[in-house]
């Protein structure tokens, strides 16, 4: 309010909006894009930021376009924090080529297509999401069987690129501030890998771990040092 903008009661007051995000959790996208549907006319444009499926992303370009509205899929490829707006993003869909660059967006088109950002965005998100879910698991495995030190020290002399162990406390304050988030995006990531013919149990597991690590991370634990996070959380996982 203090920067000028409009507040808004209703999702249906945005109907004089001529651009609007749609930012919800992975798991929400369909259920907000019900209460945005009464405030689309043509003249809008609905730009859809969440992390989901690329056939969730056709269903509710189908959806959008029905009401006139053009739509625009955008996958965030980078953490937001610090870059805002200016963090890189991917887009298929509606031309908004010079709204986007003249509002500092770092943008790459990906394809005519709704589907064609988040496609990219889900099928990385199986690696990026995997390699945290493995250095989690693993070292709360070896926590717990009493490995911890060569464990690190083993996986130093053979990934030193990853920067052991600034890496592992990195992937745990990670996974325990956005894992609940994270775990809804795997199942849209599995959602993909099936809509591909692929194993969808895979990025289920990701998800599954994703949701542990949140679920810990509601407690009160301490982040800055790596070996007191991996028992506090072992004992938060422990039950």
């Amino acid at each position: 309010a203090a920067a000028g903008a409009a507040i808004c009661d209703r999702a249906a007051d945005l109907a004089r909006a001529e651009v609007i995000f749609s930012a919800v959790t992975a798991d929400q996208s369909l259920i907000a894009l019900a209460h945005l549907l009464p405030a689309l006319h043509p003249g809008v444009t609905l730009i859809d930021i969440n992390s989901v499926s690329p056939g969730r992303k056709r269903e509710t370009s189908a959806r959008v376009q029905a009401t006139g509205a053009r739509y625009l899929d955008m996958a965030v490829m980078a953490p937001v924090h610090p870059r805002g707006h200016r963090t890189p993003v991917l887009v298929a869909g509606a031309a908004l080529d010079a709204f986007l660059t003249d509002r500092g967006f770092d943008w790459k088109r990906a394809g005519a297509d709704a589907g064609a950002a988040t496609a990219i965005k889900m099928v990385r998100s199986v690696f990026v999401k995997g390699l945290e879910t493995v250095t989690v698991e693993c070292l709360l495995a070896a926590e717990r069987s009493g490995c911890r030190d060569e464990i690190l020290a083993s996986l130093a002399a053979s990934y030193p690129g990853l920067g052991w162990p600034d890496h592992a406390a990195y992937v745990f304050d990670r996974t325990l501030t956005h894992g609940i988030r994270r775990a809804a995006e795997m199942r849209e990531a599995a959602a993909t890998l099936a809509e591909l013919g692929l194993t969808a149990a895979l990025a289920d597991a990701i998800a599954a771990v994703q949701d542990a690590q949140g679920a810990a991370g509601t407690g009160c634990l301490d982040k800055t040092d790596l070996f007191a996070t991996l028992a506090q959380v072992d004992a938060a996982r422990s039950r």
